[in-house]
């Protein structure tokens, strides 16, 4: 019996624990985010909602940053009530007192880490709901990921809790409804110093593991889902993989919803929003530009049958930022209709919160689908009976109202009023409120022509507006335009642009340097000065004033060697790690560095991080010199001319020609006369020298403190030749 009883044990033990094991292992696995499923519990059943932070750059220089998201972020949390919260980014700063040393700062994550916690005691939610995403900030510097200097993946709440891969999924499961959340990390592998990391850098196994993440749900016809990503850097500061495939990409094939994103904070524009849809139209230009929120053309044809592919359409939403702005969204998913709202929380918590969910915003709608949703009557929702906002309050409420504005006679004539009514749960998440209404009656060519505002009125009889917002049922969306630094940061693909840009700066300054010369050689065409005179003209003058600028042998020369320089060899040698290691040098091309180890060695990374450096050099340093110097050349012939004429030293015709000028155009040349003989145009191309010596100069300090670096010793090139060019220029040029 007992031997019966010893085998058993023998054989049950094993299983039982391999079994535990298993089981352990599943639970880390989806501990770890790739596969987390939460369901929803309370009500409203319909509709979940999340919380975005992005860019707080806790920093040890700004310790407000850090004591208002404890003291603000906390209660407000508690009040929202999330399922889900996302920090996309840049959590700390990084940086030094003067903005120019980029590297990790353990003292800002320590920081960072008991802010969390408090804020996590006081919303009294669950830690596990936090994300947050690396951001370029959070990488300045950091060699290897795990090693001495990732402080992110130590005292991050994804690094606390094992989310280790780069793509992180979690699914908010309601009884009808799946709603899927994929966070991505694209920060470089080797983390430089700034400002040279500035870019998101997804690699093939990345977009290979988010199409996987994406896909996860796919198979099951059973329920929907609505697809969700989050991430820190906008696609125009995404580069492409080695594959020449992107996040966008990935996102058209499934269709997602949103990708919700940092990095740009608020001082670019209010409106960092842009549409996606794959089309066959502007895919050339669309590679490297794109001139507004809707760009691309509505092209799908309707396809109304049942179980037909989605439209491959998806909006990317950049959100502003705690460090100044003391931004919150929070973003609502009503039965697959996706809406947000952005709230400033500079002055403090807020008493109430109003979120519309339903109808849609029509500025930042998905314009293909909804369109076609519309046009598709037999599969039109009952969503679309009632009119639905989410409310959120630390006083008890009293009454909602939703009001309906018509806009065509150029007022905001109220044509709806209607009291919402909530349907209390004593389980609730949150409280929704609804009313019915006949959505027919709206139906408008104009997107724009109808617009909702909710009122709410708490019990202290305190009332609270939503934004007034355009809404279109029939799926139409309104334009949105973008102001010049919205297209410059939003609508510009800067990694498809860099080296278009970069090389056609080049071969212009070549061309600028070259043609006057071969001009010179081979033409019986001179531009002279007495030819400037006879033919004036833009094309004339700039001829002449480079061609004056070939005559000066040393500064023509010392350009061009200067040009192919920067072409061919290193531009400086710098730290590009938070601490020790050996020392990278950077091309245009990207850095060129050794592991934090030195066993393996790291080419040409950081492209096209590079171009904050290497392309103001050139059009704010390297061009301006070359014209400056031409046009200080140019100077010194008028003033010969002038000192000749008035000595009497000047051919016979020239001097006639002089003559009839001054009989002619006495006042002219009077003042022309006061300007050469008082030399103020030289004056003012030695303030213009003056001016590209300090931006140099600037930039040079800027190098030496982001890198520690000698310019004697490790950039002698860079830092001498622009500064000896233009003294020699003015020196030469200065003799008569």
């Amino acid at each position: 019996m007992n031997s019966l009883i010893f085998f058993l044990l023998c054989i049950t033990i094993p299983a039982f624990t391999a079994q535990n094991e298993q089981h352990q292992q599943q639970q880390e696995e989806n501990f770890n985010g790739r596969n987390t499923v939460i369901d929803v519990k309370g009500g409203p059943e319909s509709v979940i909602w999340v919380v975005q932070l992005s860019d707080l750059h806790f920093s040890v220089h700004h310790p407000d940053r850090a004591s208002d998201f404890k003291s603000i972020v906390g209660p407000t949390l508690s009040m929202v009530n999330p399922s889900l919260v996302f920090i996309t980014g840049d959590l700390t700063d990084g940086k030094s007192k003067d903005l120019l040393t980029m590297k990790q700062n353990e003292h800002e994550w320590v920081e960072y880490r008991n802010v969390m916690e408090d804020v996590i005691t006081r919303s009294r939610l669950d830690k596990s709901i936090f994300y947050d995403v690396r951001g370029n900030h959070d990488n300045f510097g950091v060699p290897v990921v795990g090693g001495a200097f990732d402080f992110y993946s130590k005292y991050s709440i994804n690094g606390q809790l094992g989310r280790k891969k780069n793509v992180n999924s979690v699914t908010i499961q309601t009884n009808d409804r799946k709603h899927l959340f994929v966070g991505i990390d694209s920060t470089m592998s080797i983390g430089l110093r700034g400002p040279t990391n500035l870019f998101g850098h997804p690699t093939d196994q990345l977009l290979a593991e988010l199409d996987s993440a994406l896909s996860q749900w796919d198979a099951q016809d059973k329920e929907p889902v609505t697809k969700i990503s989050f991430g820190h850097f906008p696609l125009s500061f995404s580069a492409s993989s080695s594959s020449g495939r992107s996040l966008q990409d990935i996102f058209l094939k499934h269709s997602v919803s949103a990708y919700l994103c940092g990095h740009l904070h608020e001082r670019f524009g209010n409106n960092l929003k842009r549409y996606h849809q794959l089309s066959n139209k502007f895919l050339s230009s669309q590679k490297f530009f794109q001139l507004g929120v809707h760009q691309t053309p509505l092209g799908s044809a309707k396809n109304c049958t049942p179980g037909a592919p989605p439209i491959e359409e998806f909006w990317e939403w950049e959100m502003g930022d705690w460090r100044k702005s003391r931004a919150m969204r929070i973003l609502a998913i009503d039965r697959g209709h996706v809406s947000y709202i952005d709230i400033n929380l500079g002055s403090g918590s807020k008493r109430t919160i109003i979120l519309p969910t339903f109808p849609l915003d029509s500025r930042f709608m998905s314009r293909s689908s909804s369109h076609q949703l519309y046009e598709c009557e037999h599969i039109i929702p009952p969503s679309y009976e009632t009119i639905r906002a989410l409310v959120f309050s630390v006083s008890p409420i009293m009454s909602v109202i939703a009001k309906v504005y018509d806009s065509r006679s150029g007022n905001l004539d109220l044509v709806l009023e209607e009291p919402m009514m909530n349907h209390v749960d004593n389980f609730s998440r949150g409280t929704l409120y609804t009313t019915l209404w006949n959505y027919r009656a709206f139906e408008d060519s104009s997107p724009s022509r109808f617009w909702l505002q909710i009122e709410v009125t708490d019990v202290m009889g305190r009332s609270t507006l939503s934004e007034l917002r355009p809404f279109s049922i029939n799926g139409l969306t309104a334009k949105v335009p973008w102001t010049w630094t919205e297209i410059f940061v939003m609508g510009c693909q800067w990694a498809a642009l860099y080296y278009p840009i970069l090389w056609s700066a080049l071969y212009f300054q070549f061309f600028i340097l070259l043609i006057p010369k071969v001009v010179q050689i081979f033409s019986k065409k001179q531009y002279t000065y007495k030819n400037f005179v006879a033919k004036r003209g833009f094309i004339n003058g700039m001829a002449w004033v480079l061609h004056e600028l070939s005559k000066i042998t040393v500064v023509w020369l010392g350009i061009l060697i200067y040009l192919f320089y920067l072409i061919l060899f290193p531009w400086f040698v710098g730290h590009v790690f938070t601490e020790g290691g050996d020392k990278g040098y950077m091309t245009y091309m990207g850095w060129v560095v050794k592991t934090f180890n030195n066993k393996e060695r790291h080419e040409y990374i950081g492209v096209p991080d590079v171009m904050v450096l290497v392309l103001p050099h050139l059009f704010f340093v390297v061009f301006p010199t070359t014209l400056a110097s031409g046009a200080l050349a140019a100077e010194q012939v008028i003033y010969r001319e002038h000192v000749r004429s008035h000595s009497g030293k000047k051919e016979d015709d020239h001097d006639q020609y002089n003559k009839r000028g001054q009989t002619s155009n006495y006042n002219s040349n009077r003042k022309s006369k006061f300007l050469l003989e008082r030399r103020w145009i030289r004056k003012i191309l030695l303030v213009i020298c003056m001016a590209v010596l300090l931006k140099h100069l600037m930039n040079c300090r800027s190098l030496i403190k982001a890198y520690e670096m000698n310019p004697i010793i490790h950039f002698p090139v860079y830092s001498l030749t622009i500064p000896l060019l233009l003294v020699y220029a003015i020196y030469i040029t200065g003799q008569v």
